[in-house]
C-alpha cells in the first residue's frame, strides 16, 4: 500500500509540472513505467485511492445538496477533564484511545467494492450527500477488496499547512478562521473542482457494518483491517487502567508536532461485544468517552474593543 501512495505522489507531480509548470522531469518511459507498476499493484490488491492518475475524475457540479437519513443515528460523546475517570471508566476493560480530530464527521459506504456514497454527519439523523466530493478527497478508496456492502465512520480533515497555503491565496477579509470551518465549507461545495483542489483527508475511526468479517472481538483489529484496504486510520493505542494516564500525556507530547487540528482524546471499550451490550442515553453512547485537557477553556477578561468602520452592505467572513 506504501509504495501504491508512492507511485501516486510521484505521477501526479510529474504530470502537475508537466501540464502546470512547463517543465519535463521526467522522461515518457520512466513516466510510462511507474504508471504500468501501478496498474499491476491497484490490480492486485482491488484498492484504488481516489487521487490515483490511473483515474480520469470528472468533476461534478451539483445545484443542492441532498437530504440522506443515517442507517443509525450518530451520537455527540459525553465528556470529561479528568483522567482518573477515564482510569476508573474502564475498570478491567482493554480500551482503544484515539485522537479526537477537529474536523467533519463522514459516513462512507462501499457496495461490491466500489464507494457508492458520502454524507455528512449533519444533525445526528439526517446528513447531506457528498458523495461527489468524497470522490476527489485526497485518500478515499475508491476501490476496496472487501465486496460486501461496507460503513464505515471517520473525519474529515484539512491539515494545517494546507490551510495555511489556502488562507495565502486568499484577502485577509476572505481568510478562513481555522481549518474545521475551512474543511466543513470544503466538503459542502457544489463543484467537486474546488474540494479536489483543498486536499482533503479521510481518517476512519468506526466500522459500522462489515458482514462476515472476524475481528476477533477487537475494534482495534477492525482498523487493521481497514488499514489493509486501503484507508487511512485515526491514530490509536490499546489501553487498559494499568497505562491509561500515562498513554494521555503520550499523546499529549505529540501535539506540537501535529500537523492537524485535535480536539481531545477519544476512549472506547476495545471489546465489540461488550460496547453493543452496554447501549445508549438519549445523548450518548455508553461504550465511549471523550477526553480534553483542561487548558483548553479559560476565564478571560475583556479589556477593550476596537470597532471598524465598513462601507454599506460590507460584511466580514
Amino acid at each position: 500500500m506504501e509504495r501504491m501512495k508512492e507511485l501516486i505522489d510521484i505521477l501526479n507531480k510529474a504530470s502537475y509540472d508537466y501540464y502546470q509548470k512547463n517543465e519535463s522531469n521526467m522522461s515518457d518511459f520512466e513516466y510510462d513505467k511507474l504508471y504500468d507498476e501501478l496498474v499491476k499493484l491497484e490490480k492486485e490488491t482491488g484498492v484504488i485511492l481516489a487521487n490515483s492518475p490511473t483515474q480520469n475524475v470528472g468533476y461534478t457540479v451539483l445545484s443542492n445538496l441532498t437530504k440522506i437519513r443515517h442507517d443509525e443515528r450518530i451520537l455527540s460523546l459525553d465528556k470529561t477533564k479528568e483522567p482518573t475517570k477515564l482510569k476508573s471508566w474502564l475498570e478491567n476493560q482493554d480500551g482503544l484511545l484515539s485522537w479526537k480530530l477537529d474536523g467533519l464527521t463522514i459516513v462512507l459506504k462501499y457496495n461490491n467494492g466500489e464507494l457508492v456514497q458520502g454524507i455528512t454527519r449533519g444533525n445526528g439523523e439526517v446528513g447531506e450527500d457528498i458523495t461527489h466530493n468524497v470522490k476527489v478527497f485526497k485518500n478515499v478508496p475508491l476501490k476496496i477488496s472487501y465486496k460486501d456492502e461496507l460503513i464505515i465512520r471517520g473525519e474529515g480533515i484539512i491539515s494545517y499547512s494546507e490551510f495555511d497555503r489556502i488562507n495565502s491565496e486568499l484577502d485577509e477579509n476572505e481568510a478562513y478562521k481555522n481549518p474545521r470551518n475551512l474543511c466543513s465549507g470544503t466538503v459542502r461545495q457544489l463543484n467537486s473542482e474546488i474540494c479536489a483542489k483543498r486536499n482533503v483527508m479521510f481518517y476512519a475511526f468506526t466500522v459500522f457494518k462489515a458482514d462476515g468479517v472476524d475481528f476477533d472481538d477487537k475494534k482495534s483489529n477492525q482498523l487493521l483491517w481497514l488499514k489493509d484496504l486501503g484507508f487511512d486510520v485515526v491514530y490509536n493505542k490499546v489501553v487498559n487502567s494499568d497505562n491509561i494516564i500515562d498513554s494521555i500525556y503520550e499523546f499529549e507530547n505529540k501535539i506540537p508536532d501535529n500537523d492537524f487540528a485535535t480536539d481531545g482524546l477519544v476512549l472506547t471499550y476495545n471489546s465489540i461485544s461488550y460496547s453493543s451490550s452496554l447501549g445508549s442515553t438519549s445523548k450518548f453512547p455508553k461504550d465511549s468517552i471523550a477526553f480534553k485537557w483542561k487548558d483548553e477553556t479559560a476565564e478571560t477578561t475583556l479589556r477593550a474593543v476596537s470597532y471598524t468602520h465598513l462601507r454599506a452592505h460590507e460584511t466580514y467572513r
